[in-house]
């Protein structure tokens, strides 16, 4: 079982042909509401990739929150454990522009009220992944996950957006998902290569360290050495949703027991698959969209 504890959001999505700069408005014929949120949209992709997963988190009282919370449910997403609170739904306001690069502003709302004492210690256990974000209070996230390491369950955070973790919660983690920039904050300074940041941080807090690395794909260093893949070959249309759908599918393999090789592969191709699509979680692909583009993109190259 998947356990994904974090965010979810009403996403506006702004198709324009350019973003715009400081004091600039930029015009667009219109837009398109879609359900959003790292949490939520990680959980409906390791959903729809074939994981069980249940949701932890909370909507506002207000007309957006029953409306995330159906679509959530309709990806394959169990959300009896998503709570209605005071503040309003949180809402995201996505521009993307014509090459299909995005920029974001969230107003968290209901996602600040997300407490760890929402999972039950019975969904923590060996055999359960938990998956955190960092999109919701930090505090929280850093107590479940301390939590879920010391009651025996896999623990993988994607440290987006980055902020400083306490070395202890670190070495709580099996998986860390980071970017270069989250990977450079997680280690405290700055390194000449992704390789080597993904290297420290394995060695320092004995984790896996996994790092996205857009078009040039993803790399993972670990106990089995590190691990390098390429990208799904894809002409994007949006890539708000694809960092995502990699992290949710690498999720979803881990929890059903493929390695990680295996795991990034598909996560890889998971990723390009949504930026072929507008939105997050509209974008997502299915398992067996995923598993039918595997020959698309080559598999992992492990070096030592």
């Amino acid at each position: 079982m998947l356990v994904v504890f974090g965010s979810i959001n009403a996403d506006l999505l702004f198709k324009v042909e350019a973003l715009p700069r400081p004091g600039e408005t930029v015009l667009c014929p219109d837009y398109t509401f879609a359900p959003g949120g790292k949490g939520a949209n990680q959980a409906a992709a390791a959903a729809k990739a074939g994981a069980e997963v249940r949701f932890v988190g909370n909507v506002g009282g207000d007309a957006y929150g029953p409306v995330v919370r159906r679509l959530l449910a309709e990806a394959g997403v169990e959300v009896d454990a998503l709570g209605t609170v005071d503040r309003p739904t949180a809402i995201a306001v996505i521009g993307v522009d014509a090459r299909g690069e995005n920029a974001i502003i969230v107003a968290s709302g209901a996602n600040l009220e997300t407490r760890a004492t929402q999972v039950p210690d019975a969904w923590l256990a060996p055999g359960t992944t938990v998956l955190c974000q960092n999109e919701i209070r930090s505090e929280e996230t850093f107590a479940l996950l301390r939590r879920a390491r010391d009651r025996g369950a896999r623990t993988i955070l994607n440290l987006a957006p980055a902020s400083p973790v306490p070395p202890e919660v670190l070495g709580a983690l099996d998986l860390l998902v980071v970017n270069e920039i989250e990977a450079a904050m997680a280690a405290g300074h700055e390194a000449t290569t992704p390789e080597a940041l993904a290297r420290e941080l394995h060695r320092r807090f004995g984790l896996t360290c996994v790092v996205t690395l857009g078009a040039q794909g993803a790399l993972a260093a670990g106990p089995d050495g590190l691990h390098r893949v390429s990208s799904l070959a894809v002409e994007p249309v949006d890539t708000t949703g694809a960092g995502d759908a990699f992290v949710g599918v690498l999720a979803a393999c881990l929890d059903r027991g493929r390695r990680l090789p295996e795991a990034l592969h598909r996560a890889s191709v998971a990723a390009g698959l949504a930026c072929e699509r507008v939105g997050a979680q509209t974008a997502q692909p299915r398992h067996p969209e995923i598993e039918a583009r595997l020959a698309d993109c080559p598999p992992p190259v492990r070096h030592p």
